[in-house]
């Protein structure tokens, strides 16, 4: 029951990645890809109705690995204190901004607005990339259970690391590259004129970018974290989630090309998917490793009871089927392109 909760909590996460992922990548390239106030708006249109919908996917995964996991849930919010202090402000100016800027019609406030949304954007990006990195290396957990990282020590992976070392860094940095790319077809799918051009060239070198970082994180991974490699070893048919990742990215390349809007914002999706997946793939049965592994956290010993897991797992089923229902309801009625005269509505 434990491994069914471990996938489970890992799927919520995949799709919070997917789905708020392309309008953290809007907001990254917002001031590359909209020049005017009108093509500015037009950005904001297209993520209009879902960007705050998008959200509930992380409030939720966070509630499921309170109840499925909570000795996870404790450690690891004590000992992230801090950059989940920096991510809630940052989420906290990011949809003030949004807000601000469809509510306050100023010449004055709009740049300010523009500026928080595209910079709380960006860095969202990368302190997620980094808060992974974080979690494939491991964290200093000692015999408690419990940890405390800076934000960084001497970028070292020894004993006592900190949030950002030289590995957690090129994992913030794939992190916002993949977004950017994200967004940037997401904003070229759904909007048309220069800012469509734009989105794509954006897009475009971002892939490139996304394939060059790509291969440096996924060998320094396979140093970094030996349980990876142990696992495809011992399972061989998990190699084709890290293939779901390849196909997916020569797909973006190819509808790039073939100028098919639709199937390269796809393509990401799959892209984003393997990369997630092989990630869960590669650490299990551990969800919080330490680098010292003796401390690791694992499926068995940071669950809940089998009880609790087993009733909650009826309730879960019936949530995501009026989950899916909903969102599959927006995003029917969100279909095709926005024009740049189109109000940004929360929904």
């Amino acid at each position: 029951m434990e491994t069914i909760w471990f996938c489970l909590v890992a799927i919520m996460i995949a799709m919070y990645v997917l789905l708020d992922g392309f309008d953290l990548g809007a907001g990254a390239i917002h001031l590359l890809v909209a020049k005017t106030d009108a093509e500015r708006r037009q950005v904001l249109a297209s993520i209009g109705p879902v960007w705050d919908g998008n959200e509930v996917w992380l409030l939720a995964a966070g509630g499921v690995l309170y109840f499925a996991f909570p000795a996870l849930y404790a450690s690891g919010f004590s000992g992230f204190y801090l950059p989940l202090m920096i991510v809630l402000w940052l989420l906290i100016l990011r949809g003030s901004a949004i807000e601000f800027r469809n509510h306050v019609r100023s010449a004055v406030w709009a740049p300010l607005w523009d500026f928080l949304f595209c910079a709380s954007s960006l860095l969202l990006a990368v302190f997620y990339g980094a808060a992974l990195g974080n979690v494939v290396r491991g964290v200093p957990l000692d015999a408690s259970g419990y940890f405390f990282e800076p934000l960084w020590t001497d970028f070292r992976l020894g004993q006592e690391t900190g949030i950002l070392d030289w590995y957690t860094i090129p994992a913030g940095v794939l992190s916002l590259a993949v977004l950017v790319m994200h967004g940037g077809l997401w904003v070229q799918w759904k909007t048309a004129g220069a800012v469509n051009q734009r989105a794509g060239r954006v897009a475009g070198l971002a892939w490139w970018a996304v394939i060059a970082v790509t291969a440096v994180v996924t060998g320094v991974t396979l140093f970094v974290q030996p349980q990876v490699a142990l696992n495809f070893r011992t399972w061989p048919w998990g190699y084709l989630l890290p293939l779901l990742a390849v196909a997916g990215l020569a797909g973006v390349g190819w509808n790039l090309i073939e100028k098919n809007e639709r199937r390269a914002f796809f393509s990401s999706c799959l892209y984003l998917t393997g990369m997630l997946t092989s990630v869960v793939f590669g650490v299990y049965p551990m969800v919080l490793p330490a680098r010292n592994s003796l401390f690791s956290l694992t499926v068995t010993s940071a669950k809940a009871g089998a009880y609790g897991l087993k009733i909650g797992l009826v309730w879960w089923i019936i949530g995501m089927i009026l989950a899916a229902g909903y969102f599959t309801f927006v995003y029917r009625s969100f279909a095709g392109k926005v024009q740049a005269e189109e109000e940004l509505h929360g929904s």
